[in-house]
């Protein structure tokens, strides 16, 4: 397919403490799910979904992580290095900004994964981009319809997709997935340093410019050995159902 993005920044830099003791020795991108490495699965997606770069930062087992991705040859790696300290996900992305370019560009989490429903979900999530109206399109899933996954939501979302936050004290139907599409002016003053994306992201929203679609399928919140675990057997068994 044509993609209108075609870039993306894979986050890649954590240090998957609470994904120990599988993370002892390797980073967390590279624990295996159904028999691949986590990152694999998002670069594949992304492959499919037509981008052609992927910026992928890297910080804890950099030089394992960067061994791993030297086989890759679809999409392009570049690597931002982040081994002299941790930026966060803001941070991490504001360093790799002049790796990016001017484009509007996926960000996907390493550990971001689920199974599909009807259509893929990173082609409905460039279709519905649209920089006029957006500084950041979120890939949001309904916390009743996600694995793995325990709090009480992150947005509640109007019928045109606008996103606000959940109240305190308060429920939200809606879990932000680890996937966005993002256009470079939302870093625009952005502090230096590490710093969280939630911090642009409320910035957006009062400007009215931070927008959700709902995905379609299953999501599969992967943090820990036993939720890896519970991931394995929920795709075996829609294995089994197809």
């Amino acid at each position: 397919m044509t993609s209108k993005v075609s870039t993306a920044m894979v986050l890649a830099a954590g240090l998957g403490q609470r994904m120990r003791p599988l993370t002892d020795s390797i980073p967390k991108p590279m624990v295996k799910l159904a028999g691949r490495p986590l990152i694999d699965h998002v670069l594949d997606r992304l492959h499919e979904a037509g981008v052609e770069r992927a910026i992928v930062n890297v910080h804890y087992c950099a030089d394992a992580l960067e061994n791993h991705l030297s086989h890759r040859t679809t999409p392009k790696i570049i690597i931002s290095n982040e081994r002299h300290g941790l930026l966060d996900t803001g941070g991490g992305i504001v360093r790799a900004l002049p790796l990016i370019g001017n484009e509007p560009f996926l960000i996907h989490n390493s550990d971001s994964t689920w199974i599909e429903g009807v259509g893929r979900n990173l082609d409905r999530l460039i279709k519905a981009w649209d920089p006029e109206r957006m500084d950041s399109l979120l890939l949001v899933a309904l916390a009743s319809h996600s694995l793995g996954y325990h709090g009480f939501g992150d947005f509640s979302m109007s019928p045109d997709g606008l996103l606000e936050r959940r109240p305190e004290r308060d429920v939200s139907p809606f879990v932000f997935t680890g996937v966005s599409i993002a256009h470079p002016r939302l870093f625009e003053g952005a502090p230096e340093g590490s710093f969280s994306l939630n911090k642009l992201w409320d910035a957006s929203i009062a400007r009215g410019r931070l927008y959700g679609l709902r995905l379609d399928g299953w999501w599969m919140h992967v943090g820990t050995p036993d939720a890896l675990n519970d991931a394995e057997a929920w795709i075996e068994d829609a294995a089994k159902r197809v």
